[in-house]
């Protein structure tokens, strides 16, 4: 009898704990269930109320971060800069060119996006500069991220002039008193560009990208 009674207690008490298990589960269920709903609603909604895609650049960051990678891109954005600074007279004729600071730091997010899936990662990047400009595109330079390295893919990043806002009516400040009829006034580029890249070492398709 105690034995049958001993067994029946346990067998309440499992039961009891079951039950009490399943509970907290469900309870926990039911919690991380709302607040998924409620993060992916704040998350997904922007101030102006519209709809946009969760920002994962910044986990990305985090998984796949190399100190030695960002140095590059730091230095490949400085040669992009310079280079565009040096092709201001012999290749898009304008007296001063005004270079956004978002720009830039918009390409080093590019240039590190593209190369994380590459053998030798921003190392094996040939850069193609390119402004366009009305119907034609200007060649800014070429520049090869290791210089001792064979590339590995290539990009063309295609630069675009500011077009609207309040720039077009202020860049005659800018402008020089000289005669030369083929130097213009100072131009701006826009923040955005498009960005082609194709791989060297295999026939996939091109990637094309507008940032």
């Amino acid at each position: 009898m105690h034995k049958e009674r001993g067994a029946g207690v346990c067998e309440a008490e499992a039961s009891a704990k079951r039950l009490s298990w399943s509970s907290l589960v469900q309870k926990l269920s039911h919690s991380l269930d709302s607040d998924s709903e409620g993060n992916s609603i704040r998350d997904d909604v922007s101030d102006s109320g519209s709809l946009s895609l969760p920002d994962l650049s910044n986990l990305e960051g985090d998984l796949f971060y190399d100190p030695m990678e960002e140095s590059l891109c730091k230095d490949v954005v400085q040669l992009i800069a310079c280079s565009l600074t040096e092709a201001k007279n012999c290749t898009l004729h304008c007296s001063k060119l005004l270079i956004p600071e978002k720009l830039l730091e918009h390409i080093g997010q590019e240039l590190v996006h593209l190369a994380a899936s590459e053998p030798c990662g921003l190392r094996g990047a040939l850069i193609d500069l390119c402004v366009e400009q009305g119907d034609t595109y200007k060649c800014a330079g070429q520049i090869a991220a290791d210089p001792y390295l064979v590339p590995t893919f290539q990009l063309t990043l295609v630069l675009r002039l500011e077009s609207g806002g309040i720039w077009p009516k202020i860049q005659g400040l800018f402008a020089t008193k000289s005669s030369t009829p083929v130097v213009k006034h100072a131009l701006k580029l826009s923040t955005g560009f498009r960005v082609i890249k194709r791989k060297l070492y295999s026939s996939e398709e091109l990637l094309i990208e507008e940032c």
